[in-house]
């Protein structure tokens, strides 16, 4: 596989990546919620599990902070790469490779928060679950754009 095929589905996870972050800003804006302390305490997991020395606190909260919001970047880059891979390189049907990202992701990280006992999403509410499922669909949405314009020749 070509390199520039993996480079554009970096660019594409890296685009659906910023549209999950302003959506996930916006909502907390538009509801005056605060942010959630998920991607905080999924770092600190990793970080426990892999025996990363994350000093002591409060440097070790200072790191989770960063890593928390990193991690979702490479969770979001690694998708679009995903895609390339699955798609040979070829453009996808916007509805369904949006779908197919945005729902992949939003499975990645919910079962993981379970697997890392960060969160249980069977105890979710229904607010808590369009928190999630909106964000995700913008993800997934402007990835596969941007996949299918980096791939489609032009003129």
């Amino acid at each position: 596989m070509r390199a520039g095929i993996l480079t554009d589905g970096v660019i594409a996870g890296a685009a659906g990546t910023t549209a999950l972050n302003a959506v996930t800003y916006l909502d907390m804006t538009l509801r005056a919620r605060p942010a959630s302390t998920t991607p905080e305490r999924s770092a600190g997991r990793v970080a426990d599990v892999t025996h990363l020395d994350l000093g002591s606190e409060p440097q070790a909260s200072n790191r989770r902070a960063g890593l928390g919001p990193l991690l979702g970047y490479g969770i979001g880059i690694a998708a679009g790469a995903g895609l390339a891979l699955l798609t040979r390189g070829r453009p996808m049907p916007l509805a369904l490779a949006g779908g197919l990202l945005g729902g992949g992701v939003m499975a990645a990280s919910g079962s993981s928060y379970a697997v890392f006992g960060v969160s249980d999403p069977r105890t979710w509410s229904r607010g808590d679950w369009l928190s999630d499922l909106i964000p995700h669909l913008a993800f997934g949405l402007v990835a596969a754009a941007a996949w299918n314009r980096l791939r489609t020749p032009h003129i």
